[in-house]
């Protein structure tokens, strides 16, 4: 099986919860949590936090982990990980969102195996949800998918309009070739990718197609502070390993 390399993308900066990576997820920072559980990853051969800030830098580096230090000037946490992508060998690149303290080791490994057939250029995940308050969330990523198991379109906004069973909730831990990663972070912004702010949506409108991987590990992204209590009561209630 070809092996992989996975970069988790962070930056100090966030309009919405600045120094968010250096938040405290019942007494660890959440770059570290999200280092270590990608870190039970069977099929990483190399794991590279990428950051732009010192502050991160020195505190992955006292617990252990590989930093590189990146741009500033990078507009999406993919092009930040194309930065590093240029350094390695690994045929697959597995670009971790540093927000995602409660994903999985084999669901990086569900990528790299997805990511064996190299007609694929990038792969990423989506979970069932039934609340479908959450259709109004524009913090919950929504994607919809064709019978195939390719993405159709995320948004921000509700998608399906007027869905009532389930939505498919985004999760943003994405999977590439490594020579896609590389072409795809020299394309330019397109304008639903601005619109939405949704990096993934670059992919689509220049006619590559996203394989999405249904996963049962619906994780919690943390956008807001709020959002760190909502993990540590997961924590609180659920076994993770």
């Amino acid at each position: 099986m070809k092996r992989a390399a996975g970069i988790i993308p962070v930056r100090y900066s966030s309009q919405r919860f600045p120094g968010k990576p250096l938040a405290l997820i019942k007494g660890k920072p959440m770059i570290q949590r999200v280092y270590e559980s990608a870190s039970k990853a069977k099929y990483l051969e190399q794991l590279i936090i990428a950051t732009d800030d010192r502050r991160i830098s020195e505190v992955a580096k006292n617990f252990g982990a590989e930093v590189r230090m990146t741009s500033p000037d990078h507009n999406s946490g993919t092009d930040r990980a194309a930065e590093v992508a240029r350094e390695i060998k690994t045929p697959i690149v597995i670009n971790i969102q540093g927000d995602e303290p409660l994903l999985r080791g084999e669901m990086i490994d569900e990528l790299v195996a997805a990511l064996q057939d190299e007609a694929l250029p990038m792969a990423t995940f989506a979970a069932k949800v039934n609340d479908l308050t959450l259709l109004q969330d524009s913090n919950t990523v929504k994607v919809i998918i064709d019978k195939n198991g390719f993405a159709l379109y995320f948004s921000r906004s509700a998608l399906p309009f007027q869905a009532s069973d389930y939505l498919l909730q985004h999760i943003g831990i994405y999977g590439y070739q490594r020579e896609f990663l590389l072409a795809f972070s020299q394309m330019e912004q397109t304008r639903l990718e601005k619109t939405e702010m949704l990096e993934q949506l670059r992919a689509l409108e220049n006619g590559f197609k996203i394989k999405i991987i249904e996963t049962p590990f619906l994780t919690i992204g943390v956008d807001s502070p709020q959002d760190i209590i909502k993990v540590e009561n997961y924590l609180k209630e659920h076994s993770y390993d």
